[in-house]
């Protein structure tokens, strides 16, 4: 029988990565990921419901870093306002010494059609919760699906900015810089202008 120890699932997931890159997440079962750390098959399903959970273990802290940072905006605040306090929250999510491992996630997703669509899915998911924490500040429709769909797309483009070779800028220093280039984008002149 194996004896519990600390950080049980702190191992299965190191572990898991790893075998995930080197062999590949369809290639490496639950025991391979058990076996490497020295514990049981029954011991990883303990602690995660399946192989894919590894990667995504943690959704819920994510997205209550966005909903706290909805909470925290200033009463009152503009939509756009509200979505710069959630990013600025989110990004305490992803301090540097995080990058590492997001990078190492990041290529097993890409390299895996079915984790990309669970990952679509999760940012979907983080967009439906985001709208209604808008909305629970008073912000109606469209309004606030439209600041929420802004908001994780700046998140999206910030994050891959963040895993890029050589880059060391704090998390919300990119999201800053994103959100400034939407601004830039979206200065011009209203979609409901008239046209010369």
């Amino acid at each position: 029988m194996v004896r519990w120890e600390p950080g049980t699932r702190d191992r299965l997931q190191e572990a898991a990565l790893e075998l995930y890159d080197s062999r590949g997440f369809e290639e490496t079962t639950a025991a391979d990921i058990a076996r490497a750390v020295g514990l049981t098959e029954r011991t990883f399903f303990r602690h995660f419901a399946d192989k894919r959970e590894v990667l995504f273990d943690g959704q819920e802290f994510f997205q209550a870093a966005f909903v706290s940072g909805v909470e925290k905006a200033p009463s009152g605040a503009a939509a756009i306002e509200i979505v710069t306090s959630a990013l600025e929250s989110a990004a305490a999510f992803f301090p540097a010494e995080r990058r590492d491992y997001s990078r190492l996630r990041q290529r097993i997703i890409v390299a895996n059609p079915a984790l990309q669509e669970r990952e679509l899915l999760k940012m979907a998911g983080l967009a439906r919760t985001l709208a209604a924490a808008i909305r629970g500040r008073g912000v109606p429709d469209p309004q606030a699906t439209l600041a929420a769909e802004t908001g994780v797309t700046v998140f999206g483009v910030a994050f891959l900015a963040w895993l890029e070779p050589g880059e060391e800028r704090p998390f919300f220093a990119i999201e800053t810089a994103v959100l400034d280039e939407l601004t830039a984008l979206t200065g011009g002149p209203s979609a409901a202008a008239p046209r010369a």
